[in-house]
């Protein structure tokens, strides 16, 4: 593709600060080795995810390719006698998740070139050493007086930013050094606005932003070219490493860990903090502060890569400060990221985990205090200082600093709510993302506590108790419904009578057996018959005592017919009653 050629329709750009995930769903058996299915996932979407196939000797060239790094990874040893046991596949498996999990949780292996291409193979397939050597080949047509003189082979972090030493013709022996970055997911300036604003930085004086010397831009990416410093960066300076050595041996595993003196902290930070001062007042976002992108001119820092922000390129810490609801603008991105910035200036190497429970002892606790304002968990909670706030701090409120150099960079207004614009979109979309993280983490933590051992107890318990409550009230239930229906459909029918005799109260009434025996639960039962015409017949119980219910002079007796208890009821009624 030509240098001034658009980019194809709909092109996709990936954050590559996204987190990779990969777990092993499963391994198979060919006939002369194994191969196993691995399950990766962007971000926290289950939904953007796909599988891979990776044999062992996949795992081990890319071991072979990360040795540059210097890190002792725990790749299983190779085995040629019985690699094929089923008992020896299923511990290998497990060796290699436990290798994929430290290499996608480590923080610059996992976003170099060669995890992504292992892990992405369809996003990472491109040659992006080549497609950027495309570019500056168009670019020199119309420039003839540039001349690349070597590839600056992964100095980089960035997979989609290359790095050419370059020369003057006229002049062989002065280095300079050319970038090439595509766009990036954040890139919100109109085309014209974007080449204006790329065309715009060469102008931009300020004693400590390392000056850009020529700077050009198409619709699909940009190239800038400054002058080659030997010291290199801060980071190189803090690592003792060489500024054109891979990025993974430069930094990876230091040789030797140690932090700067107390008084290059203060100035560095300083400096730092004033120029990060000056793009705020001046509309212009930057979001990208780590220790590669100062570089370090004598005593005086200057800061790199103010491009970055226009191709809208991800920042190198996001994956970092995307989890803290509350570092929500640039300048909140700035302020956490110089954080991490003087974390390394003091102690000579990156904090392990964000936030920082405790910090190690400092040279002085004056920085402590700045450490916990930018890094620990309650700033992550409730927010980042301002970078004025941070000036006046007692670290940095005392130094001087001694330049003649003006700042100038004028933006024309026009730009300056182009600028305002894309900012506000760049919050946008760093809000969103926390939020849905935010909203995972819930999620997660809520179904682990549902599932944890002490959760599943409390459930069980708390069925047990139901299920009992639920027997007593259908016990209950099924006790009142059975009492209601022997109410409705028993009770004493007046007895056949003549016209000749009067009308006999009814049997229980009539004995004085209405009332219960104290000492029995039941002591008499009165039952009848539904019909047309009915009859009461009397039972009595197993008691042989006398019942303190019934009337004086009556005693317990086996069942009696009507005629024996009462002598006067007529013979003839109780024949009938009989008979029905």
């Amino acid at each position: 593709m030509a240098f001034m050629e658009k980019p194809p329709a709909g092109k996709v750009l990936l954050d590559d600060t996204v987190p990779l995930t990969a777990a092993i769903e499963a391994s198979q058996s060919l006939q002369s080795h194994t191969e196993y299915i691995i399950r990766v996932q962007r971000g926290i979407s289950v939904e953007n995810s796909w599988q891979i196939v990776r044999r062992y000797s996949d795992f081990d060239l890319l071991n072979n390719s990360l040795q540059i790094a210097g890190l002792s990874l725990p790749l299983p040893p190779k085995k040629l006698i019985g690699n094929m046991d089923r008992e020896f596949i299923a511990e290998r498996q497990k060796g290699l998740q436990n290798y994929l999990n430290v290499i996608t949780t480590n923080h610059i292996l996992s976003n170099c070139e060669l995890v992504k291409k292992f892990l992405d193979p369809n996003n990472y397939s491109a040659n992006y050493t080549e497609i950027a050597l495309q570019q500056v080949s168009m670019f020199f047509r119309s420039e003839p007086k540039w001349e690349v003189v070597e590839p600056l082979k992964d100095i980089g972090w960035r997979i989609r930013k290359k790095y050419f030493l370059m020369k003057i013709k006229n002049q062989p022996k002065e280095r300079l050094v050319l970038s090439w970055a595509d766009l990036g997911p954040d890139k919100y300036l109109s085309d014209k606005d974007f080449q204006c604003l790329i065309k715009l930085l060469p102008s931009c004086l300020h004693p400590y932003i390392y000056r850009v010397t020529f700077a050009t831009a198409n619709e699909s990416s940009a190239l800038l070219i400054r002058m080659f410093n030997e010291k290199g960066t801060l980071k190189d300076l803090i690592y003792k490493s060489k500024p054109k050595d891979p990025f993974l041996k430069k930094y990876c595993n230091p040789k030797k860990i140690q932090g700067l003196e107390l008084q290059q902290i203060k100035t560095y930070g300083r400096q730092i903090l004033e120029v990060l001062k000056f793009l705020h007042d001046k509309g212009f976002p930057y979001g990208h502060l780590h220790a590669s992108n100062v570089m370090l001119d004598g005593d005086t820092c200057r800061l790199l890569d103010l491009e970055n922000s226009l191709l809208g390129l991800p920042s190198f810490y996001r994956s970092y400060f995307s989890q803290f609801r509350k570092i929500n603008t640039l300048e909140s991105v700035d302020v956490h990221c110089f954080g991490h910035l003087l974390y390394e200036m003091t102690y000579g190497r990156p904090p392990d985990s964000v936030p920082v429970d405790s910090f190690p002892p400092a040279p002085s606790m004056a920085v402590v205090a700045v450490l916990e304002s930018t890094l620990s968990c309650e700033a992550c909670k409730n927010g980042m200082p301002t970078v004025s706030r941070l000036l006046q701090m007692p670290l940095f409120s005392d130094v001087l600093l001694t330049t003649s150099e003006k700042p100038q960079f004028k933006i024309p207004t026009k730009l300056k709510e182009a600028l305002r614009i894309a900012k506000e979109c760049i919050e946008k979309r760093l809000i969103e993302e926390q939020k849905q993280i935010h909203q995972h983490r819930r999620l997660t933590r809520a179904q682990s506590h549902h599932g944890s051992e002490e959760e599943r107890k409390k459930r069980k318990i708390l069925a047990r108790k139901k299920s009992k409550r639920s027997a007593l009230e259908n016990s209950e239930e099924h006790s009142a419904k059975y009492n209601n229906s022997n109410n409705s459909g028993s009770g004493a029918s007046s007895p056949l009578t003549s016209p000749s005799s009067p009308t006999p109260p009814s049997t229980s009434a009539a004995l004085g057996l209405s009332e219960r025996c104290k000492e029995r639960d039941i002591c008499i039962t009165s039952t009848s018959s539904t019909s047309t015409t009915t009859s009461s017949s009397l039972a009595s119980c197993e008691h042989r005592g006398t019942c303190p219910a019934l009337v004086s002079g009556c005693e317990w007796r086996e069942p009696r017919g009507l005629a024996q208890l009462y002598p006067e009821f007529p013979k003839r009624n109780f024949e009938e009653s009989q008979n029905l």
